[in-house]
């Protein structure tokens, strides 16, 4: 997204004020809420002024929640365009405080648990998951079949754990069960996923990932693949992509 120069300006000339204000803990609410308009466009989109504010943030984070969430939304934005690159490599130790911050708040075991679940995930560079993951009280995932390019729906949670085709008048049809994941199988990011759940206590959390880290069968064709793989596959962030890519030259 490219900002304008006027609201580049404003931005530079009043975001160190009113951080500074927050910091002297003279900040008001209504501060607060100036920096989340600046900062924090719809929760998603990284803008002038993430990079320098993110560090001054993470520092008021240890004893303002606002602060904190205020962190963890510029970090699961920063995949969004090329700050988010640059936010990991010149922001490392500001990162690494915030993920001690949000991990400690999760072991409290919050009622907004998923949001420093979500938070962590975008940290650890999972952003497809950070976005895309829910409580599993009614989530939906859709891939097309590796094998016939079938839309396949994915429910896991209130709905039932199940694959089908979404008929939008008819709702799921055809559907098939889904082959969740043991506890034994899970390896790299679902076993640190699931791990992080059973460790506070999130029951349903847990049991959601065994699923999204199972197997579904396609009601076209009844191939069977792998959630996880396909729908990582499919939702990468291009900048993401070429990290990954990247790390497997070096």
């Amino acid at each position: 997204m490219k900002w304008g120069r006027p609201y580049v300006l404003r931005t530079a000339e009043l975001l160190p004020v009113l951080l500074d204000q927050v910091e002297a803990g003279v900040g008001s609410e209504s501060v607060w809420r100036e920096l989340w308009t600046m900062l924090c466009i719809e929760g998603e989109t990284l803008v002038p002024g993430s990079l320098a504010a993110l560090p001054r943030l993470v520092a008021l984070a240890r004893s303002e929640t606002q602060a904190l969430e205020m962190a963890g939304a510029i970090v699961r934005s920063a995949m969004t365009d090329d700050q988010g690159e640059r936010m990991f490599v010149e922001s490392p130790d500001a990162i690494a405080e915030l993920r001690e911050l949000v991990d400690q708040r999760l072991q409290t075991r919050p009622a907004d648990y998923i949001w420093g679940f979500r938070t962590l995930l975008a940290i650890e560079g999972q952003f497809h998951w950070s976005a895309a993951l829910g409580d599993f009280s009614d989530d939906f995932y859709e891939v097309a079949c590796p094998h016939c390019s079938l839309n396949v729906t994915m429910a896991i949670g209130g709905y039932g754990y199940h694959s089908a085709c979404r008929d939008w008048d008819a709702g799921d049809v055809d559907r098939r069960d889904l082959r969740p994941a043991s506890v034994a199988e899970l390896d790299g990011m679902g076993r640190w996923m699931h791990n992080l759940a059973v460790r506070d206590g999130q029951d349903r959390l847990a049991e959601g990932i065994t699923y999204l880290m199972g197997c579904a069968e396609c009601p076209r064709c009844a191939s069977v693949f792998r959630i996880a793989d396909e729908y990582a596959a499919a939702n990468l962030p291009p900048l993401l992509s070429v990290r990954l890519a990247r790390s497997k030259i070096d």
